[in-house]
């Protein structure tokens, strides 16, 4: 499916009106919407004028003198599989879908934030580290370090994201270290042996500043994606005490030492576990190292950010991962229950930034990794060849990405019925309201913001987000 972007033409006449007393109430809201029976597709709508009527009803309120988090950006992971099915498109093709994805002006969705496996993911065909040994050999000092398992794939599709947009922030988040550091000698499972706790930090400096000379900057990292399941392959258990020790004692001396600027970002794991984060927050000697803490939504409930917050408040929140999936009608793309729960869900909880997962994956969802792999992983686009198909994660972050940059501010909106929001107001000076509709009839309400309002409706199970 191929759309165009309507933008709006600014005249000279229309600029002066703008000016005249009294003109700003004349002012007009674009309208983009998605509906559950995919008829309409992040579609921009007729323009929904201001008035000064106050009719009864639902009324969203957005008050802009509220200001809460700032944001840095929506987007995907983009693993070792979707670099690697990316890069078997033809040159055309890929700089085609990657313009669409992440350039910052133009026709596309402005992904601004992309999540970065260190090593291999579970969606990736195979199992790697940076520093693979034969079985019974180790080597403490790194010499075999080599970023060689990436420049096939992930190191050149980053560099062209960057090319396209190089503000783009990076996270990078590690499955595993290589297996001769743990106690299970395997990528699946086991934990960080003590001993290795100083050579994993240097594996960490190794790698940042690898990436940093393949002009590849990391704004932050996550120690351990999903330290408390041990599942996936590759996987590692690492429990909260070994991860605020590992940050204490090694990985943010290393990184300071070596004058990384680098985020330290805790747990990256699900909402039914604050304690884990907030356990390392009150550890001074590791808490000093730390920007924030990462959850996913697989279990718990996603107002545990805002606990962490409000215990931490000076300590940021990130999303770092959920995976959005088609339901099982293709031609739905039930979109009001994953924008609201994810996308409105986390930034009302004070998360910085909203990651799903991931990017990209063939028709049969792959590749992935063996005894521990996804099978059900759908990418935010489905790539077979240089065919791309368009699923339910890629408009469920659009209706955030296309319209909050980097720099926006969440500010104040009340939430009425089963109009779920949430409303930003960016670096430019628009206001953004993202407005999900989760219950099972057609809506009608109005927006009010400065006195003035417009009145609009959302169908059953729709997603609208309005810019003025």
């Amino acid at each position: 499916m191929h759309f165009k972007f309507a933008r709006p033409l600014i005249t000279f006449a229309s600029f002066a009106f703008a000016l005249l007393p009294g003109a700003a109430h004349a002012g007009k809201v674009s309208e983009w919407l998605t509906t559950s029976d995919g008829s309409a597709l992040l579609a921009p709508q007729a323009k929904i004028h201001f008035s000064r009527s106050a009719d009864a009803g639902a009324v969203i309120n957005v008050e802009d003198g509220q200001k809460f988090q700032t944001i840095d950006g929506f987007g995907y992971a983009l693993t070792g599989g979707s670099a690697q099915l990316l890069m078997k498109m033809d040159s055309a093709s890929r700089a085609k879908i990657l313009h669409e994805l992440f350039a910052p002006k133009g026709n596309g969705i402005e992904v601004s934030y992309l999540r970065l496996t260190v090593g291999s993911s579970d969606m990736n065909e195979r199992v790697y580290s940076y520093d693979d040994l034969p079985p019974g050999e180790t080597d403490p000092t790194l010499a075999k370090f080599s970023l060689a398992p990436d420049e096939a794939d992930v190191i050149p599709v980053v560099k062209q994201i960057l090319a396209i947009n190089p503000k783009m922030k990076l996270l990078a988040s590690p499955w595993s270290p290589p297996t001769w550091m743990k106690t299970n000698d395997n990528a699946k499972g086991g934990e960080l042996k003590p001993e290795y706790y100083p050579a994993y930090a240097q594996y960490w400096v190794k790698y940042l500043t690898g990436m940093k000379q393949a002009g590849i900057k990391i704004d932050a990292l996550t120690v351990q994606n999903e330290p408390l399941n041990p599942k996936n392959t590759p996987s590692m258990f690492m429990p909260a005490a070994d991860e605020g020790r590992f940050i204490r004692e090694d990985l943010g001396p290393a990184l300071e030492k070596a004058g990384l600027e680098t985020k330290i970002i805790l747990y990256d794991h699900n909402c039914d576990r604050p304690d884990y984060p907030l356990s390392i927050l009150q550890d001074p000697g590791a808490s000093k190292y730390v920007d924030g803490s990462g959850f996913h939504l697989y279990e718990g409930t996603i107002d545990a950010l805002t606990k962490v917050h409000d215990a931490f408040p000076a300590k940021n929140l990130y999303f770092t991962e959920q995976m959005v999936i088609d339901s099982g009608d293709t031609a739905s793309k039930n979109i009001a229950g994953p924008v609201s729960r994810i996308v409105i869900g986390a930034t009302r909880n004070w998360s910085r930034n909203v990651l799903l997962w991931n990017l990209a994956a063939d028709p049969q969802n792959g590749p992935h990794t063996n005894n521990g792999g996804c099978p059900v992983c759908q990418g935010a686009i489905t790539l077979d060849g240089n065919k791309v198909g368009r699923n339910r994660a890629y408009y469920t972050l659009a209706h955030a990405s296309k319209f909050v940059g980097p720099g926006s501010v969440r500010v104040g909106s009340n939430e009425p019925g089963s109009l779920e929001n949430v409303a930003f107001k960016t670096a430019r000076g628009k206001s953004v309201l993202i407005v999900a509709n989760s219950g099972a009839s057609p809506q009608a309400f109005r927006v009010q913001s400065h006195g003035r309002s417009f009145a609009t409706s959302l169908p059953a199970g729709a997603v609208a987000t309005y810019v003025w």
